[in-house]
């Protein structure tokens, strides 16, 4: 523990209580990656973006059985179905290509109200401005439609900006401070989970490289098809994710699309630039 202490602190990390005027996204970026290489010597970054199975060759082996017949797919049959049907809704927004192609660019800073944009905020958005009823935000038909719109984007780069400006600094601050501070009863932080411990076993599981964990949201999960219903039942957004990581070390959750959320997506997210996506990924 003292050695990672000692190590955030030479990021420049901790706690997130850096002033804006200091603030250096594209540096915490290049030593955020330079942590994760040394840790793991040899993973190509690319690689990052299949979580657990890019740093562990046995469980490597399984997901790639998994994949033969990923439990997605029917998702994201539905997911383009659902496109279809508003598909007109979101062309008024997202123009020509209705919201494809797209997802890499998000979350991202809206200058005019000084608001940080989700992509399942900005399809629930369309729906609503369009006169259809906004979806659920954590999984069922929104996480399908949002999973077949972001596999559109398969193979471009994230690439989140921060522009530099008090408000989007500030943004991109909150979130890094709530990815680095301690909560709940096991006074854990998201970073202890997935930059210190990131490759450890846990209750039978691996934990994930912070590194990539965005790029394959939304994500289909295992232990959540037995509460799902249909062939959307196991999907669920980066949120419904964060809500149960919340959860998980017995803190209060935050709602989805919350600005807790929201700016801590912003940060976590800017963190993946330059690594693909790869959407939707199947989990434990």
């Amino acid at each position: 523990m003292k050695q990672f202490i000692i190590a955030i602190t030479a990021l420049g990390l901790l706690g997130g209580a850096v002033a804006h005027a200091k603030t250096n996204p594209a540096k915490d970026l290049q030593e955020f990656r330079a942590y994760f290489f040394k840790k793991f010597p040899g993973v190509n970054e690319q690689e990052y973006a299949n979580g657990i199975y890019g740093i562990n060759e046995g469980r490597r082996v399984e997901w790639e059985a998994t994949m033969e017949f990923p439990p997605f797919e029917p998702g994201v049959d539905e997911g383009a179905k659902l496109h279809a049907k508003y598909a007109k809704n979101l062309t008024k927004c997202f123009g020509t290509n209705a919201g494809k192609g797209i997802r890499q660019n998000y979350p991202m800073f809206d200058a005019k109200s000084g608001d940080i944009i989700t992509f399942e905020g900005a399809i629930n958005d369309c729906l609503k401005v369009t006169g259809e009823k906004p979806l659920d935000w954590q999984k069922g038909k929104l996480a399908a439609l949002s999973a077949y719109m972001a596999s559109t984007s398969n193979g471009k780069a994230i690439n989140v900006k921060v522009p530099n400006n008090d408000k989007a600094l500030a943004w991109y601050e909150r979130g890094k401070k709530h990815f680095y501070a301690k909560r709940g009863q096991l006074n854990l932080s998201c970073a202890n989970c997935h930059v210190q411990s990131a490759g450890a076993q846990i209750r039978g599981n691996i934990l994930s490289p912070a590194l990539g964990q965005v790029t394959h949201f939304p994500v289909y999960r295992k232990s959540w098809e037995a509460g799902g219903k249909g062939v959307i039942g196991g999907f669920g957004t980066l949120h419904r994710r964060y809500g149960g990581c919340n959860e998980q070390v017995r803190a209060k959750k935050f709602k989805p699309q919350s600005d807790e959320y929201k700016a801590l997506e912003y940060f976590h997210t800017y963190m993946s630039n330059g690594i693909k996506v790869n959407a939707p990924g199947v989990r434990q």
